[in-house]
């Protein structure tokens, strides 16, 4: 291999950067980047195998990559911990030779190979291996907690115990008088701090906003405000605290939420997750179910309700149930959780856009603002197709609705039938005695 020519095109690829197209040269890269990563972790494990690094004098290939290429030890280690783990994932190596994959993918494959889940990977390894060349990352970490959950069922809730016993917070003041800390959760328990914080951080923010429209007479950039994200926050984490003193000590505390996520197609699996997508075990739900308020969302036709169809704004159910759907905002490129985010009518409701599940999506502030300037550039006739879309798509699942609430009622009706021509313990005095027992 002549490295010299791989160094010659990383020279011309950066002396031709201007020339190229911003969006697909970044991907580009990123792709031959990966596939570098994966020839580089390759040859960290040769090295291991080999024992080359040993006449230098480092006791470990880690160490001997770290000292020669000025890394820190952690990547360095992770090198040959991939590159080990190459030889047990075959199909997550050739896509990662391929630019498919990165190496945050086959780290997280290779943690899968541990305990009783490694047995599981051999059979289901292509299977995720495809899962990660369509999923968004995050996507992808939960279909592996999934699948660890699934392969491995009791070591899953022993370390979601385990999670939660590393529970931690401590507070330290420094000698200028400042504090500083630092907090450790378990998935439930963080959920619970954070939605508090972001909600007092939320109302901070607007009431910050409100002042600087009245004082600058319009609405007013972040810059504008007179306390930056970071002091909102903070301030909302002193606010928790003062509520939490001025509460009496016999008033009840708020009950948590958890949205647990099941649909009939799932029910085969495991699917327990909180509304910000992370997954839980069943078992770090138990501390919490004597106070907790299980708010069911059953996404089925038969079992969810639409609510104001022509009303303007999205509210309670329609709203709750965009929410839970969709979980962070619509935009693919966007991880604003839905609980921070606006319920847009994909056709807007001026323009004849229903109020319902069918035409809601949960998008930030900047990406309604952004589909609503896509709308009104587009010209009559694709609106009117758009339009008609929704109607049809609607008036589908009134159907399918109305379907099967008459399936329901049938079987419930044949059940009661059945129920009164029933007499109470026929079967068993027929097996008792010999015979059959009668026709109905």
């Amino acid at each position: 291999m002549s490295f010299e020519r791989l160094a010659e095109a990383i020279d011309d690829a950066a002396e031709q950067l201007e020339l190229l197209e911003e969006t697909e040269s970044v991907v580009a890269l990123n792709r031959l980047l990966s596939r570098l990563e994966a020839v580089t972790c390759a040859a960290a494990e040769r090295l291991r195998a080999s024992g080359a690094y040993a006449p230098s004098g480092a006791r470990t290939p880690g160490s001997f990559i770290a000292w020669r290429c000025r890394l820190p030890r952690s990547s360095a280690n992770r090198q040959v911990r991939l590159g080990r783990a190459l030889a047990e994932l075959p199909f997550a190596a050739a896509a990662w030779r391929s630019g498919e994959l990165s190496g945050s993918h086959v780290a997280l494959l290779a943690g899968l190979g541990r305990g009783r889940s490694a047995e599981a990977l051999e059979d289901f390894e292509e299977l995720l291996v495809d899962k990660a060349r369509t999923l968004r990352f995050d996507d992808f970490e939960r279909c592996c907690r999934y699948f660890e959950q699934l392969a491995d069922p009791d070591g899953s809730e022993v370390a979601a115990e385990e999670r939660r016993n590393r529970r931690d917070v401590s507070l330290s003041r420094s000698t200028g008088g400042m504090w500083f800390g630092r907090i450790t959760l378990d998935e439930i328990a963080g959920e619970i701090v954070s939605n508090e914080l972001d909600r007092l951080e939320q109302l901070l923010y607007e009431g910050d906003r409100r002042q600087a429209h009245l004082r600058l007479g319009r609405e007013p950039a972040r810059h504008e405000l007179v306390r930056t994200p970071s002091q909102h926050r903070a301030d909302a984490l002193v606010e928790m605290a003062r509520r939490s003193g001025a509460c009496p000590d016999d008033r009840p505390r708020p009950a948590p939420l958890f949205s647990v996520l099941v649909g009939y197609e799932t029910l085969k699996g495991r699917i327990l997750e909180l509304a910000s997508g992370a997954v839980a075990s069943p078992g770090s739900l138990l501390p919490y179910l004597d106070e907790a308020i299980l708010e069911r969302a059953v996404f089925d036709p038969a079992g969810r309700v639409e609510v104001g169809m022509r009303r303007r704004l999205f509210s309670g159910a329609a709203r709750r149930a965009c929410e839970l759907r969709d979980r962070r905002c619509s935009h693919p490129s966007c991880s604003v959780p839905a609980s921070r985010c606006q319920t847009n009518h994909k056709v807007p409701y001026e323009a004849g856009g229903l109020t319902s599940q069918v035409n809601g999506e949960m998008t930030c502030g900047p990406h309604n603002r952004d589909d609503y300037r896509d709308w009104v550039q587009l010209d009559e006739p694709t609106r009117a197709s758009l339009v008609e879309a929704q109607w049809r798509a609607w008036r589908a699942w009134r159907a399918e609705l109305g379907q099967r609430q008459a399936a329901g009622k049938a079987a419930l009706r044949h059940h009661d039938s059945g129920q009164a021509d029933h007499r109470p313990g026929e079967e068993h005095v027929a097996a008792a005695s010999g015979r059959a027992p009668p026709a109905a």
